[in-house]
C-alpha cells in the first residue's frame, strides 16, 4: 500500500515548497526508472527533487531503498557525476548533515578554508549550530568544538569557538541603554585609542542577541560618525577581521550576506560550484526569496540570469529550478 504525504509545515521564505499530494513510492519509482534505463533521464532526476521539501526527499530516499536494497546516494553517486552529482546528494542530505559535511570538507585536507568556516558560524541560528555539532557527534564520534581548535588559532579561533557553542542571546527585547553602554565600549577599544582591544568586540559581537546588536549598530554610528564595519575594517586585520564584518553583515540581514557570496563567488575570478551549492541548496527552505531579492537591489541583476550565464549543464539547470523561474 503507498503512503501519501500530509502537509505539516509551512515553509519560511524558501523557494522550495512541499509537493501536494506527494507519494514517495512514485517518485522513488520515476527515480529508479531514470537511473536504471538506458542513459540517465537527468531531467526527472531534477524535476523530481527539486521540487520536493527535503523532509519528502528523506522519504523517497527511504522508498527507494526499501525498494531496491541500495541507497539512492550511491545510486546518484554511481550514475552522475561532477558538479551535478554533487548538488543532487546536497539535495538528498539532511540540512544539520550537509552542514556538518561542509564543515568537514572546511577543516580537511592541506588547508583549512576558514571562509566557509565564517560563512557557516556567522549566518547559521543557534539552533542550526546545534544541529551541525550534533551531525558532527553522529559523524565522526568527536566534538565539533574540539576539532575545531586544532585547525584554527588566535582571535579567530576565540571567535569561532564561541559562536560554534551556539549560545547567542537570543532574547528579542532590546536594552536602549545597554546598546549605547556597548557601543561605547566597542567606540572606546577601538577608533578612540591607539592599538585595538579586539575581545571586547568579540565578546559583544558574539553574544547579543541580533536585534540588541541592531541597535548598537544604530548607537555606535551616532556616536563616532562612523558604521561599525567601517571601524572593524580599519582597527582589525585578516581572518579576524573577515569573520568581525560577517558577523555584523548577518546582524543587518543574513540575506544581503549571502546574497553578497554568491555575487563575488560568481563575479570573482572562477566560479566555485560548491559554494553555489552550499549556499542554493541550505537555504532553499529557509530564506531563498529574500536573497533573491536583496541581490537583485545590491547588484541589479537577477540572481537567476547571473546563475544562468556562470554556470552551465545540468549543474546549472538543477540550480534554476531551486531558484525558481520568478527570479528571472
Amino acid at each position: 500500500m503507498s503512503s501519501v504525504w500530509v502537509s505539516t509545515v509551512s515553509t519560511v521564505r524558501g523557494t522550495i515548497k512541499e509537493k501536494p499530494g506527494f507519494n514517495p513510492s512514485e517518485d522513488a519509482a520515476a527515480l529508479r526508472k531514470a537511473i536504471e534505463g538506458i542513459g540517465t533521464t537527468e531531467k526527472t532526476l531534477i524535476d523530481v527533487l527539486t521540487q520536493r521539501s527535503n523532509a519528502q526527499r528523506q522519504l523517497i530516499c527511504k522508498a527507494y531503498q526499501d525498494a531496491t536494497g541500495r541507497t539512492l546516494c550511491d545510486a546518484l553517486e554511481g550514475d552522475t557525476n561532477g558538479h551535478f552529482e554533487d548538488i543532487l546528494v546536497a539535495l538528498i542530505t539532511p540540512p544539520a548533515k550537509f552542514d556538518c559535511q561542509e564543515f568537514i570538507q572546511a577543516i580537511k585536507g592541506a588547508g583549512t578554508t576558514e571562509s566557509i568556516l565564517i560563512e557557516l558560524f556567522a549566518s547559521r541560528s543557534n539552533h542550526q549550530i546545534k544541529a551541525i555539532c550534533d551531525a558532527y557527534l553522529a559523524e565522526t564520534g568527536r566534538a565539533l568544538i574540539h576539532d575545531l581548535k586544532s585547525e584554527v588559532s588566535g582571535d579567530f579561533e576565540k571567535t569561532l569557538l564561541i559562536l560554534a557553542e551556539g549560545k547567542r542571546d537570543e532574547s528579542t527585547n532590546v536594552d536602549m541603554a545597554k546598546a549605547k553602554e556597548d557601543a561605547k565600549i566597542l567606540y572606546e577599544a577601538g577608533e578612540k585609542t591607539w592599538g585595538t582591544d579586539e575581545s571586547k568586540f568579540i565578546d559583544i559581537l558574539c553574544h547579543r542577541s541580533v536585534p540588541q546588536l541592531r541597535q548598537t549598530l544604530v548607537e555606535y554610528k551616532s556616536l563616532s560618525g562612523k558604521t561599525l564595519q567601517e571601524s572593524i575594517e580599519r582597527e582589525v586585520s585578516g581572518r579576524l577581521e573577515e569573520i568581525l564584518v560577517a558577523i555584523v553583515k548577518c546582524v543587518k540581514s543574513v540575506p544581503a550576506y549571502l546574497a553578497e557570496r554568491l555575487y563575488k563567488n560568481m563575479k570573482g575570478a572562477g566560479t566555485t560550484e560548491s559554494t553555489l551549492t552550499r549556499i542554493i541548496v541550505s537555504r532553499s527552505e529557509v530564506d531563498l526569496q529574500d536573497i533573491k531579492a536583496e541581490y537583485k537591489k545590491l547588484f541589479g541583476t537577477s540572481l537567476y540570469s547571473d546563475i544562468e550565464s556562470e554556470t552551465s549543464g545540468d549543474f546549472c539547470q538543477t540550480l534554476l529550478k531551486i531558484c525558481g523561474e520568478d527570479g528571472k
